[in-house]
């Protein structure tokens, strides 16, 4: 055990810090189109202008220059319009550095690993913790190869973290590479068009607590009524006072509708986005908001009532509900999804998996779902798995951040608790000790199942090792421990079970020897203890 990291204690998972939630505007008006894709291209140019200025700030940026730039796209615009683009601008520009530093950890890994593989023979054997040499001398020399392109990589772009250049593409990057494949993603050019322009768009305003409806750009009144103030270049294009532009359709939010209103009415902050999806011809509108944390349960208040395991897996969730002891009751559950097709489609089969496990939770009446601390950002290189393509590509199919987050916002509304657990071990470890027990003629456990198990007991506290029955000598205990867990806070549970009289242990009373020695044997009734007894032969014939 000595070779083995140290395991992270469980934690409970902190609630969301954020609402957004969508609506549709229906049956809009071509009029009131032509007026969003107006405004919509007119701050896109000032941002795409603005993101430009950021850019070749770079490290250099201050909080003067910052306010030089928002001065610059005032009169074009508006003082909250340009607010809204210089803070969207400089966020995009902190993501940019961020994916940035990212790549340069991973193309850091690669060189380690490659390098570390060049120096050992070819054909050489790996370790649990080390890859081992190329299998031949025809790959060593297309590794060789690959590590000066990957070094060369890796000095350019620290060349720009140094410098403060990032690389940042308004309508984003795979969006423009499409552009040259547009047969493959199945649009013609006037479709691509389209989407990237509607991409490049600009309508998006933060809200600010203290003014009216808790948002003076876009404004949503209780009764679903949107009004749009226009920049000063489009504010000809006005159908209310003080340059402001009415749609002609309301809306309303069908999910926290209520919550929405509340605080529209109360004049709190809202941030609205407007978003055209081209491919379907719908017009969108996102409100967003910030809540405070929810007040985080104490473990061990969260695992009053028992747990349920959750293992994740590539197309379902593995769940098993333990019992205070960590001793796994009933059946095992599977949550299936799907995660092809459209980004949509997938995020919507993750969520109905997550329904579906919030429910049987409920229904089991356990306050507390156990999940792994995935993280798969560092464990997806070609260069440390090798010839593996396919589990490179089973691992990165794991949603494992956006199921998680997925997890901790639905939680929070039914008051479950989350808590993340360290992965280590716990599918190995699962199926060692829990799969083969579990396995009947009626009920097949896969490793997955057991693998929940174990994540549920890391999350508890219990050892996931479950004891193994020794071979018994007789019927008395003397062959030590069965298989029956104790309680963690039990004294002694991993010491043998002591003796104690009775007839469940079937062990003599201490005293056993002092009464043997003064009473009459029973086994001739009547008969003296000191008698000999002496077997009468029976006749062979009569």
């Amino acid at each position: 055990m000595g070779g083995l990291r140290e395991m992270a204690a469980p934690f409970v998972v902190t609630g969301p810090s954020g609402v957004a939630v969508r609506t549709r505007f229906k049956c809009l008006p071509p009029e009131d189109e032509e007026v969003l894709r107006l405004v919509g291209a007119h701050l896109g140019s000032l941002a795409s202008r603005d993101l430009k200025a950021r850019r070749v700030e770079g490290l250099e940026h201050s909080a003067a220059s910052w306010a030089a730039r928002k001065r610059a796209l005032t009169g074009v615009s508006s003082s909250r319009w340009a607010g809204s683009v210089t803070k969207a601008t400089h966020d995009q520009w902190a993501l940019a550095r961020r994916g940035q530093l990212a790549h340069i950890q991973g193309l850091e890994a690669g060189v380690k690993v490659i390098r570390h593989r060049l120096s050992l023979p070819v054909g050489a054997k790996g370790t649990k913790r080390a890859p081992g040499g190329y299998r031949s001398r025809r790959e060593w020399h297309a590794k060789a190869r690959r590590l000066r392109v990957l070094e060369d990589r890796l000095e350019k772009v620290r060349a720009d973290w140094d410098a403060g250049r990032v690389r940042v593409v308004r309508g984003g990057r795979r969006l423009a590479r499409t552009r040259h494949h547009l047969a493959e993603a199945g649009l013609t050019a006037a479709q691509w068009r389209r989407r990237w322009e509607a991409e490049r768009w600009f309508l998006q305003a933060d809200g600010e607590s203290g003014k009216r409806f808790g948002n003076e750009t876009i404004r949503v009144t209780p009764e679903g009524e949107v009004s749009v103030k226009l920049p000063a270049p489009l504010a000809d294009l006005a159908n209310a006072p003080h340059g402001r532009y009415v749609l002609a359709v309301k809306v309303s939010f069908a999910h926290r509708g209520q919550e929405w209103a509340d605080r529209v009415a109360a004049n709190r902050a809202m941030a609205y986005r407007i978003h055209h999806d081209t491919g379907r011809g719908r017009w969108y509108l996102t409100a967003s908001w910030q809540i405070p944390p929810t007040q985080a349960v104490p473990l061990e208040a969260a695992l009053a009532h028992g747990v349920i395991g959750v293992d994740t897996n590539a197309d379902h969730l593995a769940a098993w509900r333990l019992d205070t002891h960590g001793n796994p009751t009933g059946n095992p559950r599977r949550f299936f999804y799907t995660l092809t097709g459209t980004a949509p489609h997938r995020d919507a089969q993750v969520r109905h998996a997550l329904t579906r496990l919030l429910h049987w939770a409920k229904a089991c009446g356990v306050n507390a779902i156990a999940v792994e601390d995935l993280d798969f950002q560092a464990e997806k290189t070609r260069e440390k798995h090798g010839r593996r393509r396919r589990f490179r590509q089973l691992i990165s199919g794991m949603p494992t951040r956006r199921l998680r987050a997925r997890l901790t916002s639905m939680a929070d509304r039914t008051g479950m608790t989350i808590i993340a657990v360290d992965p280590a071990h716990t599918s190995k470890w699962g199926a060692q000790h829990w799969q083969k027990p579990l396995t009947s003629t009626t009920r097949t456990t896969s490793r997955h199942d057991a693998a929940s198990i174990a994540i549920g007991r890391r999350a508890q506290g219990h050892p996931i090792r479950r004891r193994t029955a020794p071979p018994p000598h007789d019927q008395s205990d003397r062959a030590g421990h069965r298989t029956v867990q104790a309680d963690r806070r039990a004294l002694g549970r991993e010491e043998p079970r002591p003796r104690i009289p009775g007839p469940r242990t079937r062990c003599a009373p201490p005293d056993a020897e002092r009464k043997r020695a003064t009473r009459a044997s029973n086994t001739v009734r009547g008969a003296r203890s000191d008698q000999e007894w002496v077997q009468n032969s029976l006749p062979l014939t009569e």
